[in-house]
């Protein structure tokens, strides 16, 4: 079944690598790729949509916002090489979700261990914005990942964005009787179905970070929660 689970998978992941649906999004991926800044200047980009990765048969699905242009848009990988990824990987690491803390390209050797990592959209946007239509373009991903993995019992948002993505997958999967979303907020928690929770935390950005709105310890404790949750089932 596993082995079944991410063949699946890798036929999705094959689709998002080749997705070309939202022009603002191309042109911006491959602008940013063509002209680094000089820390980065020599390397190759990867410049291209990013799949979800992870364990296939995963209890803790993860939805961020979308790749970072110097972060996971350089390295191929969600969240690798970027500071929202530092804290991401150090707490799954701390809650047992992942073998290391830090993560800084794809063949550094890190594994999630029951954890899966998807985003709302699989493009880098400018300033980190993206537009209504872009998010419904790429929501047919999430849902087909989401649709795959039937073992999910954490959903955790990243974000707003994030938490209320997940949320109307799920709702268009049918998997969940909830007509209207949860409120969204730091430490959010809503059992969406008889098997499903689904959590919420403010993004690991530098925006939340570098301002103390989200501190290590704020971030910790809903990774614990989701683990706490997952043994509890």
């Amino acid at each position: 079944m596993e082995d079944k689970r991410a063949r699946d998978l890798a036929v999705v992941q094959s689709q998002v690598i080749a997705c070309r649906r939202c022009p603002r999004l191309v042109a911006w991926r491959e602008g940013v790729a063509q002209n680094p800044p000089l820390r980065y200047r020599g390397q190759e980009y990867w410049a291209k949509p990013l799949p979800g990765w992870g364990d296939a048969v995963a209890q803790l699905f993860i939805v961020g916002l979308a790749p970072a242009a110097h972060g996971g848009n350089r390295t191929g990988r969600v969240f690798t090489g970027d500071r929202s990824g530092d804290w991401l990987f150090r707490a799954l690491w701390k809650a047992g979700f992942a073998n290391q803390p830090l993560s800084v390209g794809v063949d550094d050797g890190l594994q999630l261990n029951n954890c899966y990592i998807a985003a709302t959209a699989r493009c880098a946007p400018p300033q980190n914005k993206l537009l209504p239509e872009e998010i419904a373009n790429c929501r047919p991903y999430l849902q087909r990942e989401l649709e795959l993995m039937p073992q999910t019992k954490v959903i955790l948002g990243l974000g707003k964005i994030g938490f209320d993505a997940a949320f109307d997958v799920m709702r268009a999967l049918g998997r969940t009787t909830w007509k209207a979303r949860p409120k969204f907020s730091h430490g959010a928690e809503a059992q969406i179905s008889e098997n499903v929770w689904l959590l919420g935390t403010y993004h690991p950005s530098q925006q939340n970070t570098f301002t103390g709105k989200l501190t290590e310890t704020m971030f910790d404790t809903v990774f614990a929660r989701a683990h706490e949750i997952i043994n509890s089932a």
